[in-house]
């Protein structure tokens, strides 16, 4: 595998866990709030190699105690459960972020028992993920079928939200809350805007009006977390 950026510290990634960060390239999304957009297509040259990767994380067993892999969206990477047996066996837990598209590879990684965090983004309710994901076509099947999986996974898992203006009402959140009610842990995420993402000219939440919907979502889900505020 080859990355296309490295975290050496986080505190925020991974639950618990003092971890590093990997960024691999390549995304079937086109979500116009992105803050990863360099990463999307990856023409870029990239900047680490599996080696490099590898020789980093043997320097710092005893000092870290997870990876978080990141993308893009890791999953679409077949050598991805290669990559991850060598991570597991030097001894680190291992934490994957993903839109949810690709189910078959996810239930691949959780059987061979490489996993043991994940955390996906669940874009919005199922009716509005074509606009929210910028793919007008999108069929959200697969990430339904991810849904699935992870409720029958009995790993530790999130769902979360990122919420923006321009594609989220508060009736959306509450969709999507009912949608999350069986996972263990769920986020709200306050939208932050960059000249990296897609689209310019999206606007976050006013933080009142944002945590009244927090206080609504954490009904249906009594833990939700509100984050980025």
């Amino acid at each position: 595998m080859e990355f296309y950026g490295l975290q050496k510290l986080t505190l925020l990634d991974f639950p618990r866990k003092i971890a590093c960060t990997l960024f691999t390239g390549g995304c079937n999304l086109r979500c116009p709030f992105c803050h990863n957009a360099e990463l999307i297509s990856a023409r870029d040259e990239a900047q680490y190699s599996e080696e490099d990767v590898l020789t980093f994380l043997s320097s710092r067993k005893g000092i870290l105690d997870g990876v978080c892999v990141t993308g893009g969206e890791p999953l679409l990477h077949r050598d991805l459960p290669e990559f991850l047996k060598k991570v597991k066996a030097l001894g680190f837990a291992v934490k994957i972020d993903t839109n949810g598209c690709v189910p078959q590879r996810l239930q691949e990684i959780l059987a061979a028992g490489l996993v043991d965090y994940v955390a996906m983004d669940l874009k919005n309710r199922f009716e509005k993920y074509p606009e929210t994901v910028g793919i007008p076509d999108f069929d959200p099947t697969p990430v339904q079928k991810t849904m699935e999986i992870l409720s029958q996974w009995g790993g530790e898992y999130e769902f979360r939200t990122t919420v923006v203006k321009e594609f989220h009402t508060k009736e959306d959140l509450l969709t999507v809350a009912d949608l999350a009610k069986d996972a263990p842990h769920f986020a709200l995420q306050s939208f932050r805007d960059s000249p990296r993402v897609l689209r310019a000219g999206l606007h976050s939440w006013d933080e009142r009006e944002l945590k009244n919907a927090w206080a609504e979502v954490r009904r249906i889900l009594p833990n939700a977390e509100l984050r980025g505020i």
